[in-house]
């Protein structure tokens, strides 16, 4: 979705008009760019970052863009051409997840991110637990490797099973985790087993990895067992990753019946299972048990992350195994990163024992519960046509267009349009079988806002 050559052609076409303009003239505006250019506000915005990078242009939040004073002739620029032919052609695309990390521009109405509005956010409670942990005499040494030992426990006794803290890892965040527990169990150039549609970090993070995604379907249910049987044997795989509770894009449950099978399966292929538990936290309804505590013989490697139920910075993760993989994977962390920082464990022990922490949970919940319907109400009244789920978790909510309906086109319609959606074709590791949209009701301001952004959606699919 992300379109370098609009975003290049327009810096072209703006750096000759403000070689020409005089120092601290006004550029016009972003809305008179996306007019003028036929382009969107995301474009107008990366053009600029552009000029402003390169000292053509001042932006003033609130004021726009204004030319710069004219600096001196810059030398000739430095010769990379060498690096292509040492770097080789292995390629890093972060597209997909840059897409999701790009901020809503001013007036867009954003019905896509990974993240809680920052009126759902715990800042209070964040800063006061951030400050306590900052006055412990060790804040700043180094943490025991594996992890500050009261965070583990917690992280054990929340899963719960038979999860021990010498079984928990603390790890950086869940796309860490990712990269960790991938590079861990895999070689550069092994399959590996993925939900389709899945998550869109899974994908760079397996591709940057060397590794092939092989996509196995997902209905309302979850991850189909009789297709992963199929797909293990077809391609070879030991790792299948999954998201058991409110899955993204779509925000199925794994059924119980399921999970059961998920596991035989898994056994029968004697493969891995990598349970991405990012969602639990975030469940209106009562979420299933995490798999980890079902298994029985160290099949299960269990990431939960709770960035998504607190604040973007707060990177930190659990990475939950048993056995001779615990061991690989700890290395493979203690190799990469050292170890997380030790403030930021601190912190978020902090958080998670303190009486505000249960009375948070409720409130996202809660606020969660209403956006979700009421977004689900503004597309019964908009765009009754569109087939939308109903989530009993996460924020998203995952809606099938109509057949022969580019969804990428649609979504760059929208954000011209003033609403930030996601096309869902970028969520298949292969070939989409139909045309989707995710449409998260957890990043926007209010309820209100999220009517608006349907409303507008609706007026760009009629049009």
């Amino acid at each position: 979705m992300k379109n370098d050559s609009s975003v290049a052609a327009l810096a072209d076409a703006l750096r000759a008009d403000v070689r020409r303009m005089s120092a601290g003239e006004r550029l016009p505006s972003s809305r008179a760019m996306v007019e003028r250019h036929r382009v969107s506000p995301v474009t107008v915005s990366r053009a600029l970052g552009l000029l402003a990078a390169e000292g053509l242009v001042v932006t003033r939040p609130g004021s726009g863009a204004f030319a710069a004073e004219r600096r001196a002739a810059a030398p000739e620029p430095a010769d990379f051409g060498w690096q292509a032919v040492t770097l080789g052609d292995r390629a890093v695309d972060p597209s997909g997840v840059a897409w999701l990390l790009t901020p809503a521009p001013e007036g867009v109405v954003a019905l896509s991110g990974g993240y809680l509005h920052p009126v759902l956010q715990p800042a209070r409670a964040l800063a006061t637990a951030a400050a306590r942990a900052a006055r412990r005499p060790d804040a700043w040494e180094m943490p025991p490797l594996g992890g500050v030992p009261e965070l583990r426990a917690w992280f054990a006794r929340t899963v719960g099973g038979a999860v021990s803290p010498a079984d928990v890892v603390i790890t950086s965040g869940g796309q860490q985790s990712l990269t960790t527990v991938l590079r861990a169990l895999l070689p550069p150039g092994a399959p590996v087993l993925v939900e389709s549609p899945t998550y869109l970090g899974v994908l760079a993070v397996a591709r940057a990895s060397g590794l092939h995604p092989v996509p196995v379907p997902v209905d309302a249910d979850g991850v189909r067992p009789d297709l992963l049987a199929e797909a293990f044997a077809l391609s070879g795989a030991r790792v299948l990753y999954v998201q058991p509770a409110f899955h993204n894009p779509t925000g199925a449950v794994l059924s119980a019946e399921r999970r059961e099978r998920v596991l035989d399966v898994a056994r029968a292929a004697g493969a891995f299972v990598v349970e991405d538990d990012f969602a639990r936290h975030l469940g209106i309804g009562a979420p299933p048990p995490p798999l980890v505590a079902q298994d029985t013989d160290g099949r299960v490697v269990h990431i939960a992350s709770l960035t998504k139920a607190t604040a973007p910075s707060l990177r930190m993760a659990a990475v939950i195994a048993r056995g001779p993989v615990a061991a690989r994977i700890r290395a493979t962390q203690l190799v990469e990163e050292f170890f997380p920082a030790r403030p930021l464990q601190e912190t978020l022990l902090e958080l998670v024992s303190s009486p505000g922490w249960p009375r948070h949970l409720r409130t996202v919940r809660a606020a969660l519960r209403s956006r979700r319907d009421a977004l689900v109400a503004a597309f019964a009244r908009e765009l009754p046509e569109l087939r939308v789920n109903r989530p009993d978790g996460g924020f998203h909510l995952w809606a099938r267009l109509p057949d022969g309906v580019d969804d990428t086109a649609l979504a760059e319609a929208a954000l011209r349009a003033g609403v930030l959606v996601s096309a869902g074709r970028p969520f298949f590791p292969a070939e989409a079988p139909a045309p989707y949209l995710r449409i998260s009701y957890g990043t926007a301001a209010s309820e209100p806002e999220l009517a608006e952004g349907v409303r507008r959606l609706a007026a760009v699919m009629r049009r």
